[in-house]
């Protein structure tokens, strides 16, 4: 038996403001599914270097009712990132809000534009714990 990784599905309500924030975080599209006759968009985005390693965008183009308030449905997806504290300040220059902040230098957490939570973690172990981001309260559920 064998079994492959193919990807994590997240439903969104806007896609353009989902695009938007997960090319925030570096990923780029690598694969788009316009479904005409069920009315929805199947869009992947993935890191440049895995494309293998796609979030699948679920867009029903006339709404989506059935979508969870609060998304925690499915728990989150992770990304590593080759420096915690240029990622969570590019992410908040560009009014993301840091749920989480990398206090201890190696973990993160913040939301997409859909309530997902999205885990930050530092490639090769933690930083050293740096100002702003030690003082930094959680904000919401993260």
């Amino acid at each position: 038996m064998s079994i492959k990784y193919l990807h994590t599905m997240v439903r969104v309500k806007d896609l353009e403001a989902s695009i938007a924030f997960f090319e925030l975080l570096g990923l780029k599209e690598t694969r788009r599914i316009d479904v005409e006759q069920g009315r929805f968009t199947l869009l992947f985005m993935a890191p440049p270097d895995q494309p293998e390693c796609p979030v699948e965008l679920t867009y029903n183009w006339d709404g989506d009712d059935e979508l969870p308030s609060d998304s925690r449905h499915f728990g989150h997806l992770a990304y590593e990132v080759d420096d915690i504290y240029a990622t969570c300040q590019h992410l908040i220059d560009n009014g993301v809000t840091m749920n989480r902040p990398p206090r201890d230098g190696r973990m993160a957490f913040v939301r997409s534009p859909d309530n997902v939570s999205i885990e930050l973690l530092q490639k090769d172990g933690a930083q050293e714990p740096a100002e702003p981001w030690i003082s930094m309260e959680n904000i919401g559920h993260w």
